[in-house]
C-alpha cells in the first residue's frame, strides 16, 4: 500500500510542477538522456591511437660457414669469439663445427664460452668446466661418459656445419729419428771379397807349396 501511495503522490507532483502526464514526462526524460549521450559523443576527445609495435634493431645475416680444412689446436684458439669478425668454432672428437649462430651460448659471456676455440670432447663427456678437461683426449672415460659425448656429437652434427678437422701435433725427437734412419741404411752383412782377390791368394799359396 505504501508503494501505491508513493506512486500516486509522484504522479500528482509531476502534473503539478510540469503540467505533463507521467507518461509524457518519462518519455521526455528518456529523449533528453539519449540526446545528451549523442551530443557528448560528438564532442568527446578521440581515443588514443594504439601503441606502435616496437621496431627491433635489424641484425646482419650471418655469413655462410667457411670450410677451414685441417686446423692446428693453436690456430683453433683464434676462433673463440673474441674477434667478432671471425667465425665462432668448436671441436668435438677432432671435428670442427661453426657455432656462430649460437654465440649467446658459446660466445664471450655465454655459459659455454670456455669451450669455444677448443676441442672440448673430454669436458663435454664429463660435463666439466675444469681447465684440465678442455682437451680432445678421451682416454680413460667410462661408458656413460662416452655415451654422453656421443649425444653431444649427434647434436652438433644435426645443428651445425662441420668446417674442418683438428690437426694433432705429435712431438718427435730429431736425434732418435736420425739414428733410426741411419741404422736402417746400414748393411746387415759384410761384403765378400771379389773373385780376382781370391784367385791371387790361391796362386800365392800354390807357389809357396812348390818351394
Amino acid at each position: 500500500m505504501a508503494v501505491v501511495e508513493l506512486w500516486e503522490t509522484l504522479k500528482q507532483a509531476i502534473v503539478a510542477y510540469t503540467g505533463l502526464s507521467p507518461a509524457a514526462f518519462f518519455t521526455a526524460v528518456a529523449v533528453a538522456a539519449a540526446v545528451y549521450h549523442v551530443v557528448s559523443g560528438l564532442f568527446a576527445a578521440p581515443p588514443p591511437p594504439p601503441p606502435r609495435p616496437r621496431e627491433e634493431p635489424e641484425t646482419e645475416p650471418l655469413p655462410p660457414p667457411v670450410q677451414m680444412g685441417e686446423v692446428s689446436e693453436e690456430d683453433l684458439r683464434q676462433y673463440d669469439g673474441s674477434d667478432p669478425k671471425k667465425p665462432l668454432l668448436m671441436a668435438i672428437k677432432g671435428q670442427i663445427y661453426d657455432v656462430t649462430q649460437s654465440r649467446m651460448f658459446y660466445g664471450p659471456g655465454g655459459p659455454y664460452a670456455l669451450f669455444a676455440g677448443k676441442d672440448a670432447s673430454r669436458a663435454l663427456a664429463k660435463m666439466s668446466f675444469e681447465p684440465q678437461d678442455l682437451t680432445g683426449d678421451v682416454s680413460g672415460l667410462g661408458p656413460f661418459e662416452l655415451d654422453a659425448l656421443q649425444d653431444w656429437e649427434y647434436k652438433f652434427m644435426s645443428k651445425y656445419v662441420k668446417v674442418g678437422t683438428v690437426k694433432k701435433s705429435v712431438p718427435v725427437e730429431g736425434g732418435s729419428t736420425a739414428s733410426t734412419t741411419e741404422a736402417e741404411k746400414a748393411p746387415t752383412t759384410e761384403e765378400k771379397p771379389s773373385g780376382a782377390v781370391v784367385e791371387k791368394e790361391a796362386v800365392a799359396n800354390e807357389g809357396a807349396q812348390e818351394n
